[in-house]
């Protein structure tokens, strides 16, 4: 097994042993995270949905991000990642939501948002969302979406474990 497979297996039975179910939104991954998840066999008891919300209007649409949000703050932002989460957990069956948003590159960098800074929210039931962020050395784009997932498992991880 692939280290993000073992990395997927081990936060679905973590949401297993709570009795949770899991979503996501996602934005530089495109799915990656839901699908390393339900590349696991027996996900359908863990995993409820996932949202690929690559434009702003799908982050609008899909989860309620404001556009007042996305105008003062962009869509890699805290702000815009906690508004991810939160609405991905509102909009499922969930009881815990991963959510990213990041420059993977190879463009669409800037000064003030390199290649490579990835923003994450995590959501949980009864929980107000948490948000962080991550600057990923700029190795190209696979490389900056697979520590994504792996960073965003481990942090459903983290938070599970403060349940």
């Amino acid at each position: 097994m692939s280290e993000i497979l073992d990395e997927a297996d081990r936060f679905l039975k973590a949401c297993a042993r709570r009795g949770i179910l899991v979503a996501t939104a996602e934005s530089c991954t495109g799915g990656l995270i839901i699908a390393a998840m339900t590349d696991i066999p027996g996900s359908s008891s863990m995993v409820d949905r996932g949202f690929v919300t690559y434009s702003n209007d799908a982050k609008m649409a899909m989860l309620g991000v404001r556009k007042g949000t996305l105008d003062a703050h962009g869509a890699v932002s805290g702000q815009t990642a906690l508004e991810m989460a939160a609405g991905a957990l509102r909009n499922s069956k969930a009881g815990i939501a991963l959510a990213v948003t990041g420059v993977a590159g190879p463009d669409g960098g800037s000064a003030e948002k390199p290649v490579g800074l990835v923003w994450f929210g995590v959501a949980v039931t009864g929980r107000e969302p948490k948000a962080s962020r991550r600057l990923f050395d700029n190795r190209g784009r696979d490389y900056i979406r697979r520590e994504t997932v792996k960073a965003a498992l481990q942090l459903g991880l983290d938070a599970l474990d403060e349940t």
